[in-house]
């Protein structure tokens, strides 16, 4: 029998405005009824860490976005990573030069496919508040200078028409929480 490996799936899209909601109860009980273990959710926004001895992540992307049309009757775009890979991530800190203060956020962005953007990479923005550090196939990591005249949702508006609306973000604070879990 195969050794069971962690993964972490990223929903995208649910809880965002009283849209799309996902109680964090159910969305664990859909995990252990497709015979999933260790399930652990994080926050509300859609985030899940399990294990399994299945190793294909799009067959287990397919079979995780079925059984949540099944339960909750919308589709959910769902992003599947090793833990191992969040670890690595955490490890090597794309983040590690940066001074944080608090009108500084920093972002991952998880990429369902390898980018075709030509950006030139470190990428900032003409306004000074959106910086891309590092791009790889899997993640565009990010950080964002709050500012009164663009939230935080335009700037990822960006990130998306650069990148595709493929994606998911979280903030850097639940990629090291979801490393550890």
């Amino acid at each position: 029998m195969k050794n069971k490996m962690k993964y972490v799936a990223l929903l995208r899209g649910i809880n965002v405005g009283g849209n799309k909601k996902v109680p964090m109860t159910d969305l664990k009980k859909v995990f252990e009824e497709l015979g999933f273990t260790d399930v652990k959710t994080l926050l509300n926004s859609g985030n899940v860490v399990f294990s399994t001895n299945k190793t294909e992540v799009s067959d287990l992307k397919k079979t995780i976005e079925q059984s949540l049309v099944k339960m909750f009757g919308f589709e959910i775009p769902v992003i599947v990573r090793p833990q191992e890979e969040m670890k690595r991530l955490v490890d090597e800190n794309p983040f590690k030069t940066i001074e944080i203060t608090p009108d500084i956020r920093l972002y991952v962005t998880f990429l369902a496919e390898a980018p075709s953007s030509h950006l030139k990479i470190p990428y900032e923005s003409v306004t000074k508040d959106l910086r891309i550090l590092a791009v790889t196939d899997s993640e565009v990591c990010s950080m964002v200078v709050l500012s009164r005249i663009k939230g935080t949702l335009d700037l990822m508006g960006f990130i998306e028409k650069e990148f595709g609306k493929n994606v998911t973000t979280r903030n850097w604070n639940t990629v090291v929480k979801l490393a550890k879990l």
